[in-house]
């Protein structure tokens, strides 16, 4: 197994966050595993992205130009990544954040509501966790078990209070993740 994944949106989004529990869950089974953000020069509201790579197998490197999956949180990133998915591959996004939908024929395409449940839930927090949710729930590269002790280390102690919340986002977001278009 390997997925080569990149998840891009505003800053303030949680997308790094997403990216290294991610990738920490994965490690932590045993996998093979690569985190490489990159981000612009304002920490809120600027862009941010992060490529992480899980494997069964060692990584020969961190950078790509394609990927199997892409997490696009807002317009921009969708623009930017689009075509940059595998064919075959995966694209997932935020219904909130997207304006013009995707428009490929050869990737597979999920929408997810994760900011509107966020909202409607009062658990905006946790955006990034429904988010998550959906992408486990389309390619379990890592157990909840694994993701909820990923989130327990790199969450701050102050906030493990929002641990079950984070989890009843994950959970919810594996609910609320829907099919565009999947191929055959």
């Amino acid at each position: 197994m390997k997925q080569e994944i990149i998840i891009s949106g505003f800053g303030g989004q949680g997308v790094l966050s997403m990216g290294k529990i991610l990738a920490y869950a994965a490690l932590m089974e045993g996998k093979e595993v690569t985190w490489m953000p990159a981000y612009g020069p304002e920490q809120r509201g600027g862009t941010a992205n992060v490529t992480v790579i899980v494997s069964d197998n060692p990584i020969s490197s961190p950078i790509l130009s394609k990927y199997d999956t892409a997490i696009l949180l807002n317009q921009p990133s969708l623009n930017k990544f689009e075509d940059k998915v595998k064919p075959g591959g995966t694209l997932i996004y935020d219904s909130f954040g997207i304006l013009d939908k995707p428009t490929r024929t050869d990737i597979n395409i999920w929408h997810t509501t994760a900011m509107e449940t966020a909202a409607d839930m009062k658990m905006m927090k946790c955006f990034n966790m429904f988010i998550l949710g959906g992408v486990l729930k389309l390619h379990p590269i890592a157990q909840l078990e694994s993701v909820m002790m990923a989130l327990r280390k790199t969450l701050p102690e102050r906030h493990h209070h929002l641990l079950p919340m984070n989890e009843q986002a994950i959970i919810k977001g594996m609910d609320i993740i829907q099919c565009d278009n999947k191929l055959i």
